[in-house]
């Protein structure tokens, strides 16, 4: 993908890395708009348009990280890959809950956050079309009707309501949904949703999958749709079968553990 033209927005206080990262997308085509808090955020946001949002989630002032994240996904679906010390992981959760496509953990390297600019960018642009010609089936379901996705729509329900997914959510779902009943390993799920740059994240791939449980499992913690197969991968089961469950009154005396 080529990188001139695209405008990133860098959302950050501190201004040794700020000057870090502007220099380093700027030397790569990008170019680049800065924001101090989340007020100019979201005023650069609505004036300017971004193709691409890095996201610190400790900001100085009245709205923070987190609040930048909600109220962009509510007027736009912009790309947002979250800046996180790894001391904050319930914030990188919860930012991934509010709409975040992706998070870099501080400190990391200028290959690694241009790799992740660059899938993330490609995963935008091939949430506006250009599939494969054999990946182009337009509504997938499970055999019970409780999960359906229309893909060109771009709308997922379950049951009888709509969930609104991230476009990493979507493609994550869509890749499982897709290859129903067939076990996709840990490298195929990130290379496939997030790029050729990925395929040693498992624990990073795990977050997503409990995210995406959250809001399309009747259960999440007993999943009858998206299955763990324990150190290998996941995989959509499309009759909505849960595996089975020991019981109280089973020789083991303990409930199964929950999915992960």
């Amino acid at each position: 993908m080529r990188s001139r033209g695209k405008r990133i927005l860098i959302v950050d206080d501190e201004l040794s890395i700020q000057r870090i990262l502007r220099r380093n997308l700027l030397m790569s085509g990008y170019e680049v708009l800065v924001a101090d808090n989340g007020e100019e955020a979201l005023r650069a946001v609505r004036q300017h348009e971004p193709d691409l949002i890095l996201l610190d989630l400790c900001l100085p002032g009245d709205i923070d990280g987190l609040e930048v994240c909600e109220q962009v996904r509510r007027q736009s679906q912009v790309p947002i890959i979250v800046l996180s010390a790894r001391t904050e992981e319930k914030q990188k959760v919860r930012a991934l809950d509010l709409g975040a496509d992706d998070y870099l953990t501080k400190p990391f390297s200028n290959a690694e956050l241009l790799a992740r600019v660059r899938a993330c960018l490609r995963r935008a642009a091939n949430a506006g079309g250009g599939r494969q010609p054999e990946e182009q089936e337009q509504v997938l379901c499970s055999s019970d009707g409780y999960l359906m996705m229309d893909v060109e729509r771009r709308y997922v329900r379950a049951g009888d309501r709509e969930v609104r997914l991230t476009p990493t959510e979507f493609e994550l779902l869509r890749q499982l949904m897709l290859h129903a009943g067939k076990v996709l390993t840990h490298r195929t799920l990130l290379r496939a949703v997030w790029g050729p740059e990925y395929g040693e994240e498992a624990d990073y791939l795990r977050v997503y999958v409990r995210q995406l449980r959250r809001k399309v499992e009747q259960e999440p913690s007993r999943p009858r749709y998206i299955l763990t197969e324990p150190g290998v991968g996941y995989v959509f089961q499309a009759e909505g079968r849960r595996d089975q469950q020991p019981t109280a009154s089973s020789p083991a005396g303990k409930a199964a553990p929950t999915q992960e």
